[in-house]
């Protein structure tokens, strides 16, 4: 444990930041496998709108510097290429 309290302050900043951090990876993880899912089932409407929410998070999260950028470009693009691809 730190003794200087500018350190003792860093400890809870540091705490604080991973658990919002890990909470926006989470819920993109989420949105990203219920994309996926419906992309499984061929159902292109659901898809579409979970595309879109999907992608929203991810530029957010690059926002909050969360993410990098070329992180999410290459995410989105993916996720493009399925959509794309459903028959």
């Amino acid at each position: 444990m730190p003794n200087i309290k500018s350190a003792k302050k860093r400890v809870k900043v540091i705490s604080t930041k991973t658990l919002r951090n890990q909470m926006i990876k989470t819920n993109i993880k989420t949105l990203v496998k219920k994309f996926e899912g419906f992309v499984a089932k061929s159902d292109k409407e659901n898809a579409i709108l979970s595309f879109r929410a999907a992608v929203k998070k991810i530029d957010q999260a690059v926002a909050k510097g969360v993410m990098h950028k070329n992180t999410a470009a290459r995410k989105k693009s993916q996720l493009s290429v399925a959509l794309n691809n459903i028959a």
